[in-house]
Parts: structure tokens; C-alpha cells; sequence
């Protein structure tokens, strides 16, 4: 597996990561839990050292099965996890309240080192943008836990330039972790050229559209009734069938590359800087193996133009949340 460093900051990952969530939630029900741990510990064999988790995914029992998953290769592989997110008031069951306070950061961390049994965490997020407090109070609160060893690298979630540029100005950003694919290239306005001037990485979520750029989906399409992609616009039935288009592109690229859809997919956010690092999720074993190929796919100026070409024909229909998330973007 080839390695990456996310910016500046000499954090080397693998060329690609493994996002972990769907193993525990948002895409149908939990994963048995011991063939996680297979999947997770077969990654490692495959030369993945790049894992990202989260404390709501869950909630907290994914970073418990990431912490039991990767604890054989401590020192060998790098864990992100993010903060920012609280029980709502009077359900514990549901998180949807952004918490990034100094005070509650202090204390969700040590829960965060308890559930990875790691002594410090590689790589800390803040989720989502908390519109309530300052960037720089939550810069300052990451620098101190990194001061105290209980933290090595900061890093952001779906925030914008503005947001990335006064958060770096208090502690260093080492990477910005954001939904970024051919089918959604808003960070290619601002942020990216943002995160190439700071020397900050980026780690691109649902690099293969929640599963859409894959090929295994179209119009006729059910998800599981727990599945979160029944809420999202972009995947309706109606929008799945006029999104095809994209599909049908990666398609015809990778029947020349001798690859598949999901590949070319990966392949071309690995071509457009070298200090992006995709973390496609799957609780596979030949997806998994499926989306490593993709660092293997060489995708040449003449393909990259041709793939730019055609989608600047393309008009995606619907929006990649629903409303009430897509306010929690940060800007």
C-alpha cells in the first residue's frame, strides 16, 4: 500500500483509509461484531493503517470495536476520532446536539482514550462546526489536550476556509475531513486551494457517494428501513434515476482501465492532490479488497480530462442532506 502525509504536519497514512461507522450504524443495522473485527484486522494485513471512528457512532460502541479491532497493532496504525456531539436533552439515545464547549471536550476525551485503549488519540476531530462557540475557544481546548499528551493531531470536520484559517491560527490543523467525490465537488471553491496554502490534508468521507458511485445501486433500489440514506434527497428513487448518469460515466472510464466504477471513483480523488486521502466505508471483505485496488488504478492527464468533460455535462439532482444537516455545514 503506497503512504500519504496530510499536509505539513508528517502524519503518514495509508493512500487509503477505512471508514468504520457503517459497521456500527447509519447504514441499516450493526454488523456482527466479531466479523468487524476480522474486517478491520484484515485490513491491516492489506496494508490499510489509516481508521476513522467517531464517539456517535453508535453511539461509543464503534470506537469500542475499533479500539478491540486495532489493539494487536498499537503504534502501527493511525486512529482519527471526532468530538462535538452530545445526548439530546432527556434521550440519551439520541445525539443530535452540538456540544463543542471547552469543559466538554475535556471530559468526552477521556472517554474516547478508555473506549480506543489508546494512551493518546492520532488524530482528534471536531464533527460538525458548533455555531456556538468560538473556533478559536475549540482550537485552544485541542491544544491543550495535545500539550497534554493526550492528543497528537487536530482536526476538522465539514468546516469552511474561513473557520479552517482561525482555527489554524490558534493550533495547527493537520487534516479536514469532509464529503468530497464526482459527485459532490463543493470543496474544489474555496477549501481545497485553503488547505493547500496551510499545508493541511484531507480526508475525503463518502468518496463513493454513500454507496450510489459504486454501481451496486440504481432506481429500484431498498434500503433497510434504519438505513439513513432513505432521508437523503440525492438518493431518492426519482433523483437515483437521473443520477445514473454519473454512474454510467465511471462506468465507461473503467471499462478502459480494466477496473470498476468504484475504482475510477477512488482513483480520481487520489489524482487530484497528493495529500488526499479517501476513507471508503464497507463491512465487505471483497469491497474492501475491491476499494484498495483503486490505488493501483493509474488515471492519466488525457482520463482526468476526459472524466472532467463529461461531468461538467452532468447536472446531480438533489441535495446530499436533508435540510436540517446541511445547516450544520460550517462555513
Amino acid at each position: 500500500m503506497q503512504k500519504r502525509t496530510l499536509g505539513k504536519s508528517g502524519l503518514e497514512v495509508s493512500a487509503l483509509g477505512l471508514g468504520c461507522m457503517g459497521m456500527s450504524w447509519s447504514y441499516g443495522p450493526p454488523k456482527d461484531k466479531q466479523e468487524m473485527i476480522a474486517l478491520l484486522r484484515a485490513a491491516v494485513e492489506r496494508g490499510v493503517t489509516f481508521f476513522d471512528t467517531a464517539e456517535v457512532y453508535g453511539p461509543l460502541v464503534n470506537e469500542e470495536l475499533v479500539g478491540e479491532a486495532l489493539a494487536p497493532f498499537r503504534g502501527q496504525v493511525v486512529i482519527a476520532t471526532k468530538f462535538g456531539w452530545a445526548p439530546s436533552p432527556g434521550d440519551s439515545t439520541r445525539w443530535s446536539a452540538l456540544n463543542s464547549r471547552p469543559e466538554h471536550i475535556e471530559e468526552v476525551v477521556e472517554g474516547s482514550l478508555r473506549r480506543l485503549g489508546v494512551e493518546a488519540i492520532d488524530l482528534y476531530y471536531q464533527h460538525r462546526v458548533d455555531p456556538n462557540v468560538p473556533i478559536e475557544d475549540v482550537a485552544g481546548a485541542v491544544k491543550e489536550l495535545i500539550e497534554a499528551g493526550k492528543v497528537k493531531h487536530f482536526g476538522l470536520s465539514e468546516a469552511g476556509a474561513h473557520t479552517i484559517r482561525r482555527a489554524h491560527a490558534v493550533t495547527p490543523v493537520t487534516a479536514l475531513q469532509s464529503e468530497y467525490s464526482l459527485w459532490y465537488r463543493e470543496p474544489e471553491e474555496t477549501v481545497l486551494p485553503t488547505l493547500e496554502e496551510l499545508g493541511i490534508g484531507f480526508v475525503p468521507f463518502s468518496p463513493l457517494g454513500k454507496g450510489f458511485l459504486t454501481g451496486k445501486i440504481d432506481e429500484n433500489t431498498t434500503f433497510d428501513s434504519t438505513d439513513f440514506r432513505n432521508t437523503v434527497p440525492r438518493l431518492s428513487e426519482e433523483n437515483r434515476k437521473v443520477n445514473q448518469a454519473v454512474v454510467d460515466l465511471l462506468g465507461g472510464i473503467a471499462q478502459r482501465k480494466n477496473a470498476t466504477p468504484a475504482q475510477i471513483a477512488l482513483a480520481w480523488l487520489l489524482a487530484q492532490k497528493p495529500w488526499i486521502t479517501p476513507i471508503p466505508g464497507t463491512t465487505k471483505l471483497a469491497r474492501l479488497e475491491e476499494n484498495i485496488g483503486a490505488v493501483y488504478v493509474e488515471l492519466t492527464p488525457d482520463d482526468l480530462r476526459d472524466i472532467d468533460s463529461a461531468a461538467a455535462q452532468i447536472t446531480v439532482q438533489g441535495a446530499r442532506y436533508p435540510e436540517s444537516m446541511e445547516k450544520m455545514t460550517g462555513r
